[in-house]
C-alpha cells in the first residue's frame, strides 16, 4: 500500500468533492492502497479492469465495485456521506475507500519456528519449513475486513508477513494429518510433491475466511536436524545394500581401516569394541563383513573400492590386492625323494614317515649302501629293489 500518493485535482464541487484514480506509477508490487482522505459526497471513483474499489466504513466493508468503470458516491441512503455528516452534525464519520489489485501475486514462506514431529522411530523431531506459493485476492470484503480491521494491515508487507505465518501454520497442519495417516520421516523427502498438493488442497478451508485464495504451492522444502538427516542417509544406503545396521557399520570400519594402513590395527580395534554387544574383534569385523559383501569381493588396501572377488589387481587404482600369489610350501620324502605338501606326515609315493632318516640299502649287486632316495644304484647302476 502506498499511503502518500496524492489525490489527482480532476474537477471539485462545493463539498470539495474530486475524482480518484489509482495510478499505475503508484500500483507496483502493491496488493491494495487506501484513498489518502475521507470520502466525501459527489466523489467519483474509477475502477479500471484489473482493480477492485472496496468502501470501509467504521471497522467494516459495506460495498465495493469491481466492474470496470466510474462510479459517483452520491446516494443518500449510501454510508459513502462522510464530508456531508460531518458538516450537518459535525461528527466526523470514517469513510474511506480501498483500491485492490485483482493479479496474482507471489510469495514465499518460512518457518521461523520449528514444527515438532513425532516419528515412530526417530521420536520428536524438529522440522523446519520453507517454500514459495501464488495468490490473489478472491473475496474483496473479506479481505478488506480481516486484514485491515481485525489485522490493523497498513501496508503491503503487514498483509504478505500474515499470509507468510498463516503459509507455515498450514503446512504444519498438513504435516500433521500426513503423520496421522501414517507418513514418517524417512518418507518426507520423497513426499514433498504430495505434501504440495495436500496443502494446496486445505488452502480454501484455511484461507477462504481470509478472502485469500492459494492457486500454487511450490518449491516446497523440510529441513531436519543434522543427526537425524545423517541417520535418514545411513537408512537409505543400508536400504540399497541390502544390509542390518551392525553390518552397515562394520563395512564402514573396514573401508575406513583399509584406506589407512598405518593405523589399520587400531582402527580395527576401535571398531570391534565400539561393535560390542558380545561379539569379538575377529568375528565382529570379519563376520560382519562376510555378510555383507558375501562372494563380491574385498574392498582396496589403498582407495577403498570394492574389488570383485579373484582379481589380483584393484580395478579403480591398480593396487595390488594381497600381492603376488604364493608358492605353496612342500617337503621331500627322505627315502624315495618325492615332494609332498607341506604337514604330510607319510609319502603319498613310498608310504615312509616324512619325518624318519633315510634306511641305507644295499646294492644287491656291488653291495655297497646308499642313502639316496633313487631307485638305482649309485655305483653300478643296478636296480635296488626297493
Amino acid at each position: 500500500m502506498v499511503a502518500n500518493q496524492p489525490i489527482p485535482a480532476k474537477g471539485g464541487s462545493l463539498f470539495g468533492s474530486t475524482t480518484i484514480v489509482w495510478e499505475d506509477a503508484y500500483k507496483g508490487p502493491n496488493v491494495m492502497w487506501r484513498v489518502p482522505r475521507n470520502i466525501r459526497l459527489n466523489d467519483n471513483i474509477v475502477v479500471r479492469q484489473d482493480e477492485t474499489a472496496v468502501f470501509y466504513r467504521d471497522g467494516k466493508v459495506l460495498t465495493y465495485f469491481d466492474k470496470p468503470d466510474r462510479y459517483a458516491l452520491t446516494s443518500l441512503n449510501a454510508p459513502i456521506v462522510g464530508g456531508l455528516v460531518q458538516a450537518l452534525s459535525g461528527v466526523r464519520q470514517e469513510a474511506e475507500v480501498y483500491y485492490l489489485q485483482r493479479r496474482i501475486f507471489d510469495g514465499k514462506f518460512g518457518s521461523s519456528e520449528p514444527y515438532t514431529f513425532r516419528d515412530p522411530d526417530f521420536g520428536l523431531v524438529s522440522l523446519r519449513v520453507f517454500g514459495s506459493y501464488r495468490w490473489k485476492v478472491a473475496a474483496p470484503d473479506l479481505f478488506i475486513n480481516q486484514f485491515v480491521g481485525t489485522f490493523g494491515a497498513a501496508t503491503t508487507p503487514d498483509v504478505e508477513a500474515r499470509l507468510r505465518d498463516q503459509m507455515v501454520l498450514l503446512v504444519y497442519n498438513t504435516l500433521g494429518k500426513m503423520k496421522d495417516q501414517g507418513m514418517r520421516v524417512t518418507d518426507l523427502a520423497t513426499s514433498l510433491t504430495t505434501i504440495e498438493q495436500a496443502v494446496l488442497g486445505f488452502g480454501p478451508q484455511h484461507f477462504g475466511p481470509l478472502g485469500v485464495e492459494i492457486q500454487q504451492v511450490q518449491g516446497l522444502s523440510i529441513n531436519l536436524p543434522d543427526d537425524v538427516q545423517q541417520a535418514v542417509n545411513t537408512r537409505s544406503k543400508m536400504g540399497v545394500l541390502g544390509v542390518n545396521y551392525m553390518q552397515y557399520q562394520a563395512g564402514q570400519a573396514m573401508t575406513t581401516a583399509a584406506a589407512n594402513p598405518s593405523g589399520g590395527a587400531g582402527s580395527l580395534v576401535g571398531a570391534g569394541v565400539g561393535l560390542g554387544a558380545g561379539l569379538g574383534i575377529g568375528y565382529g569385523m570379519t563376520g560382519q563383513m562376510t555378510g555383507m559383501y558375501g562372494g563380491m569381493g574385498q574392498p582396496c588396501p589403498k582407495c577403498g573400492a570394492l574389488v570383485p572377488a579373484g582379481n589380483r589387481f584393484c580395478p579403480s587404482c591398480g593396487t595390488p590386492i594381497g600381492g603376488a600369489p604364493a608358492a605353496p610350501a612342500t617337503v621331500v620324502c627322505p627315502k624315495c625323494n618325492a615332494s609332498a605338501p607341506a604337514g604330510t606326515k607319510f609319502c603319498p609315493n613310498c608310504g615312509s614317515p616324512m619325518s624318519a632318516p633315510p634306511t641305507p640299502r644295499k646294492c644287491p649287486k656291488c653291495g655297497s649302501e646308499t642313502t639316496t632316495a633313487g631307485k638305482f644304484c649309485p655305483n653300478c647302476g643296478a636296480p635296488l629293489g626297493g
